[in-house]
């Protein structure tokens, strides 16, 4: 049968005088299950920092001490904050210039230009960090961290500086401008201050992916706590030193989120007045058109000509006989991996997006809070507290795909969350009461409206999920069973031996199953902005 919605919504209205349930306290009432589901994956999304406080408690105040105030820490520290102080302010500078020329400037084929500072999202960092140790290889330590770090990373503030430069609003400019202020004075006091969140979001993204980035920093000899960490497990496996580390590093994620919150402060950003904020009138580049188009083309060339180039080359090297049957055979197992754990992310995310959407409250903010953390933390921790938690308590489940299909699901809940809850959001529940008025049981209005009007949001979470997953390599090294060569693991067990030429092809099939995440991002980012 049918539903008519202006039928049944009609249908479904109570008659005059009688007693109306509040939606909030309706919805609470057959949410028990979905929230007690949503509580589980909260207590799972937990284990990682649990962990790092059990294996303190378990190593003794006194080892864990000296073994976190030590020279080696120190020095990781001191390379930690060169790292971040050497990469996001030119990682700001470079987005924010790039976001106002492509959006507010008459620049010539600025959509194109606009996909390009998006582009190197589809190149995975380690890929970044091969190609340019093929160009340069005696380019290590900080300036090759910090230059292929803003290459890299620097779409991550990209995207919201831009998406937020599209909705502000001309009509203040135009008052300070009217005030005797110039061009550059209105920047800075009035179109940079209200840029304040998409900064500082965009940069708080960057700096945890700093913290949790391996296979870049290995590859050009730059220690940080994440390589230290892997060292520790791939060699000695020294636990306790190794596990230590960790707790350092979630400290600093930690520290890092806080930082952000003080740096976003209490101000309000939302236009008051009547009517909409018209488009701004694109401003005349005049004699910066040249420079300008020759800066982002340096960019589009460093941080993707050069990796795809030397992808290029080595492939052209190698010749056909680099395209082994490996080559699919890892190509089969990442999808099948990435696949499996997006399934499994979105099927985990979704009771909470769905408590976030149909009875927000206290209790939903603080599970909601503990779904989003546990992507703010480094696979490496992650991958160590799975470690732990199979050989300790679940032996047969170590080294299993379903540990590797958990860890996928800590690392991305919060992607899928991202898609789900607007889909959720758009998915009415009077249109489930109505089907239930009609006759339906709830769980078959659910399954025939909510879940067909929600299914979109459900397909944007899978693939951005399996995409994160099909490059994860961290989490992946630690806890694949032996013999399971996924995209990420094969490049990366090739580029250890220094066969350049075999790595290409895995290099040239991550960066094309990549490409759909950047057409999503970009698209998103401007249907967010409504332009």
């Amino acid at each position: 049968m049918s539903i008519s919605t202006p039928q049944a919504l009609a249908a479904f209205e109570p008659q005059a005088g009688a007693r109306r349930e509040p939606l909030g306290r309706l919805s609470r009432t057959r949410n028990g299950p979905v929230l007690a589901f949503a509580a589980l994956v909260a207590a799972l999304s937990l284990l990682p920092m649990g962990f790092v406080g059990w294996i303190a408690y378990q190593t003794g105040w006194d080892a864990a001490f000296h073994l976190v105030v030590r020279v080696r820490v120190a020095e990781l520290l001191w390379n930690t904050a060169l790292l971040e102080l050497c990469v996001l302010p030119p990682a700001i500078v470079v987005a924010l210039a790039t976001a106002w020329l492509t959006q507010r400037t008459n620049l010539p084929f600025a959509p194109f230009w606009s996909w390009l500072a998006v582009a190197p999202l589809a190149i995975p960092a380690f890929v970044q960090s091969y190609a340019w140790t093929t160009v340069a290889p005696s380019f290590h330590g900080l300036p090759a961290a910090a230059l292929i770090s803003v290459l890299a990373y620097s779409p991550f503030l990209y995207l919201p500086i831009a998406a937020q430069i599209r909705r502000l609003d001309p009509a203040q400019e135009d008052a300070a401008a009217s005030m005797g202020l110039g061009p550059w004075q209105v920047f800075f006091r009035v179109v940079l201050p209200q840029l304040r969140l998409g900064i500082s979001g965009g940069a708080l993204l960057v700096a945890l992916h700093l913290l949790s980035e391996y296979g870049l920093y290995a590859l050009i000899r730059f220690d940080t706590f994440t390589t230290a960490i892997m060292d520790q497990f791939q060699s000695a496996y020294n636990a306790a030193a190794a596990n230590m580390l960790g707790g350092v590093l979630v400290l600093a994620c930690v520290g890092l989120i806080g930082l952000d919150v003080i740096l976003r402060g209490q101000e309000r950003y939302a236009r008051i007045g009547s009517g909409a904020a018209r488009i701004a009138a694109r401003r005349d580049l005049g004699a910066f058109k040249w420079p300008a188009l020759a800066g982002l083309t340096l960019l589009g060339v460093l941080a993707i000509g050069v990796p795809c180039g030397m992808i290029l080359r080595w492939l052209a090297v190698g010749g056909g006989a680099v395209w082994t049957a490996g080559v699919f055979s890892a190509l089969g197992e990442t999808m099948l991996l990435s696949l499996a754990g997006a399934l499994l992310t979105t099927v985990a995310a979704a009771p909470m997006a769905w408590i976030s959407v149909r009875s927000p409250g206290r209790t939903q903010r603080i599970l909601e809070a503990c779904h989003y953390y546990v992507g703010s933390l480094p696979g490496v921790v992650v991958g160590l507290a799975l470690v732990w938690i199979t050989v300790q308590v679940a032996l047969p489940l170590y080294q299993t795909m379903f540990t590797v299909m958990v860890a996928y699901a800590l690392l991305f809940l919060p992607r899928a969350m991202a898609g789900l809850r607007p889909s959720l959001a758009q998915a009415p529940v009077e249109l489930e009461q109505a089907a239930m008025a009609l006759g339906r049981t709830p769980f078959q209005a659910v399954s025939s409206v909510t879940l067909r009007l929600a299914a979109p949001g459900a397909a944007a979470s899978i693939v951005l999920v399996s995409l994160g997953a099909a490059t994860e390599l961290t989490a992946t090294l630690m806890l694949a069973p032996n013999g399971v060569r996924t995209l990420a693991t094969a490049f990366w067990s090739l580029t250890g031996e220094i066969d350049y030429a075999a790595a290409a092809p895995y290099a040239a099939m991550m960066i094309i199953a990549s490409l759909p995440l950047t057409i999503i991002l970009h698209a998103q980012s401007r249907r967010i902005a409504g332009r």
